[in-house]
């Protein structure tokens, strides 16, 4: 499970590549969609490094014209990726909506319970 800045990070990072396997980033990229407080605590290569060790892609650095730059070859769990957020979205609004039919029940049982003994 990432975190908030890796999965900020992540998702930059995926959109940058644009369907594309590989493609060649520059960290003002992937800071310039990075929301404002995310880019101000992030240090984008520990979290690069992070991703990268996790398996989402492979990560080479280089320079060009004094400015670094990432080649990020995205792997299986990078592409997969967008749909893992989904999925996640998707569990926790159905986490809640079962806490709500849950507490709704026990609301009425409630009322039953003090309608006949009350």
């Amino acid at each position: 499970m990432l975190d908030r800045k890796e999965s900020a990070v992540m998702n930059a990072v995926y959109e940058l590549c644009d369907g594309s396997d590989c493609c060649l980033i520059s960290r003002a990229d992937i800071l310039s969609l990075l929301p404002a407080k995310t880019r101000d605590r992030c240090n984008l290569d520990d979290v690069l490094f992070g991703l990268h060790c996790d398996g989402y892609f492979d990560l080479i650095t280089s320079e060009r014209k004094g400015e670094k730059m990432y080649v990020i070859t995205l792997k299986e769990s990078g592409f997969a990726f967008k749909r893992s957020q989904k999925q996640r979205r998707r569990d926790v609004t159905f986490k809640i909506l079962l806490a709500l039919i849950g507490a709704v029940a026990t609301f009425i049982f409630g009322l039953i319970l003090r309608g006949i003994f009350g």
